[in-house]
């Protein structure tokens, strides 16, 4: 069972038999090495940025194996590290190849969005899962070093400016009225960047798509992060853009506040204002647009035509976006 999305054309390095050969026999020996063995028919999911089978394994549930592109192939160093880490906030993977961004984790229970399909879930448990992310980021400020030393791209707030430049130069579906009004606020975006750096929160990891589907909720009160194939090291604050988006979709954006405020606890005692640190995510709101910009760039190279297009709108999208009012 082949699932292609809305990318029906979009070529993997799943169509080269060799690759998949390759790929399945290692994570077959990964299931072998802790004593699991297949049952059941695979279900593989294509998309221009990853390759996942989904691989049953009988009354252990699923284990899943992912593929990343060269620009994310990161992500599996990073989930083996972030098991040593912040072992209470992700998934232990039963194996991981960091050369190849090769991983096969374990299943992790139900996700965010179906938990809040089918239960009398809401805003209260929105603000629990950003609290709890806002732990891990603090408790992840000391590795960030190692973490760029991982291949995680780094993104402080210093350097976005020059990455919105390449951004805006290289965008193929920008039409040119749209570029030079991105380029004629930039001098905005540089002052933004000078304040928030200004303020001397330390970078740590920046999710960059936190949405529901890319959490689990195994438990009332209690989430595992994982996906980080889109992550920067970067100012923290920008991972607050998307869950916000989300929730205000949900539930309207009178929940933000709240949401904001939630958040924001775990840096409280760093001796900043509440006013300064409300001020710095509303900063961070509009910068967390300039990763999800870049990260429109992490597809397989394979993945040419209407991928490419594709992901160029949305990386188009995300830079308009970028000097739109934050709803806070």
């Amino acid at each position: 069972m082949v699932d292609r999305g809305r990318y029906p054309d979009a070529v993997t390095p799943w169509e080269r038999k060799a690759w998949r050969d390759a790929a399945l026999g290692w994570a077959e020996r990964g299931l072998a090495a802790h004593g699991l063995r297949e049952t059941g028919r695979r279900a593989v999911r294509l998309r221009p940025w990853s390759v996942l089978v989904r691989m049953n394994v009988g009354e252990q549930g699923a284990v899943w194996f992912k593929a990343n592109p060269p620009a994310g192939a990161f992500e599996a160093g990073l989930t083996e590290a972030l098991a040593r880490w912040v072992p209470e906030h992700v998934l232990k993977p039963v194996a991981v190849d960091a050369d190849r961004g090769w991983t096969l984790l374990p299943d992790g229970g139900p996700l965010f969005r179906d938990v809040l399909d089918r239960e009398a879930a809401g805003p209260r448990d929105w603000e629990d899962l950003l609290r709890q992310y806002a732990d891990m980021q603090r408790a992840l400020e000391p590795y960030a070093a190692e973490m760029a030393s991982l291949g995680v791209p780094r993104a402080p707030v210093t350097a976005l400016p020059e990455i919105f430049d390449r951004l805006v130069g290289g965008n193929t579906v920008l039409r040119s009225g749209d570029r030079e009004a991105l380029r004629a606020s930039r001098p905005r975006l540089v002052d933004w960047c000078a304040e928030l750096a200004g303020m001397g929160i330390a970078d740590s990891l920046d999710h960059s798509d936190l949405h529901d589907g890319q959490l689990f909720a195994p438990r009332q009160g209690r989430f595992t992060f994982f996906d980080w194939g889109d992550a920067t090291v970067s100012h923290p604050f920008c991972s607050f853009l998307v869950p916000a988006l989300r929730a205000a979709e949900q539930y309207g954006p009178e929940v933000l506040p709240r949401l904001r405020d939630s958040y924001l606890e775990p840096w409280t005692r760093d001796g900043l204002t509440t006013a300064e640190l409300r001020r710095a995510v509303g900063l961070a709101w509009r910068l967390g647009a300039v990763g999800r910009a870049c990260s429109w760039g992490r597809l397989f190279p394979e993945a040419a035509g209407g991928a490419n297009a594709a992901g160029q709108a949305e990386s188009a999208g995300w830079l308009r976006q970028l000097f739109t009012e934050p709803p806070l």
